[in-house]
């Protein structure tokens, strides 16, 4: 009986040569053992082949047919032929054990060539203004990778969410994730030429008091600007009359010369190097920085797509 082709498992069986009640059984050791007498017809040639006793390979055997509840093998003082019940076991071992064969290959393959989906959160001015634009050339240097991505100034929780890497501004709280540093943002206080025309230009943060300064309607740590004044105290600032769910409309709004905003650089760099607005207060207030993040479920074996997504933002995201 030819045991069928491409299945090599000598080079992967391990075999206890302790027989035991309480043991789990190893159920493809067991598979493989067996079309090995199988296939030599005999326990002692399977035995060498194995490099193991024959009186092992005997009591594996044995203790396999007790498990299942029916006889493999008939026994003869010259050879062993399969009954029935072994050989239909052997037909389904056989392929058993080639699936098991080519999920380890592909397995194997996956973990060589980044592939898959890789699930990534951001707030939308960062997706749109830095995560976007070197986006392009991840994709192009690792073509078998998917990214599922998904924009929203909430903070998300990453488990609930099922996303596989989150960016995250600010002081990190969550203790089930860990981060990987992609650099450190300036916030400035901005508002339009056509603001400052019609409602003066605020010289000192204590002058923020007569603005509409806008803000976000979602959970912060102050429900008033805390603007940090060299040499003194803090000043606090009143909140104005809207409130937004994300900063890309708190840009808009600014740009409409709604009121003014206190948003990252790089999302509105781009703008006050345009003209279209304008940063305000400079060297009168302490500058404001928070650190920014990649953050994931800890993994003992992080896969490659996530791992090499992690490497290319960290190298290629470039931060003001």
């Amino acid at each position: 009986m030819a045991f069928f082709a491409g299945c090599d498992y000598n080079s992967r069986i391990t075999i206890s040569l302790e027989i035991n009640s309480q043991m789990l059984p190893n159920r493809s050791g067991e598979m493989e053992v067996f079309l090995h007498v199988a296939d030599a017809g005999s326990f002692s040639a399977a035995a060498r082949k194995l490099q193991l006793t024959p009186s092992a390979v005997a009591k594996l055997i044995a203790r396999l047919e007790e498990r299942l509840g029916a006889q493999l093998f008939v026994r003869s003082t010259r050879n062993l032929k399969l009954t029935r019940e072994g050989s239909a076991y052997y037909h389904d071992a056989s392929r058993i054990l080639e699936d098991i064969g080519e999920l380890e290959a592909r397995l194997a393959h996956d973990s060589a060539t980044p592939r898959g989906t890789i699930r990534v959160n951001a707030t939308i001015p960062f997706g749109n203004h830095v995560l976007v634009p070197v986006l392009a050339g991840f994709l192009e240097s690792y073509p078998e990778v998917t990214i599922d991505l998904s924009l929203t100034d909430n903070v998300i929780d990453i488990l609930d969410e099922r996303a596989d890497i989150a960016i995250r501004s600010g002081a990190l709280r969550d203790s089930r994730l860990l981060a990987r540093k992609l650099g450190i943002s300036r916030r400035v206080i901005i508002a339009s030429r056509d603001y400052i025309a019609r409602k003066g230009l605020p010289e000192n943060p204590d002058d923020l008091h007569g603005h509409n300064c806008l803000n976000f309607s979602f959970r912060r740590p102050q429900e008033q600007w805390m603007v940090g004044t060299k040499g003194d105290e803090d000043a606090s600032s009143r909140i104005g009359n809207i409130q937004v769910n994300n900063g890309e409309t708190m840009r808009q709004l600014a740009l409409a010369g709604v009121g003014i905003g206190r948003l990252a650089l790089f999302h509105v760099g781009q703008d006050i190097a345009d003209g279209r607005l304008v940063e305000l207060l400079g060297d009168a207030a302490e500058p404001e920085f928070e650190q920014i993040h990649a953050v994931f479920v800890g993994q003992r074996q992080m896969p490659l797509r996530m791992r090499v997504l992690l490497d290319y933002l960290a190298k290629h995201i470039s931060i003001r």
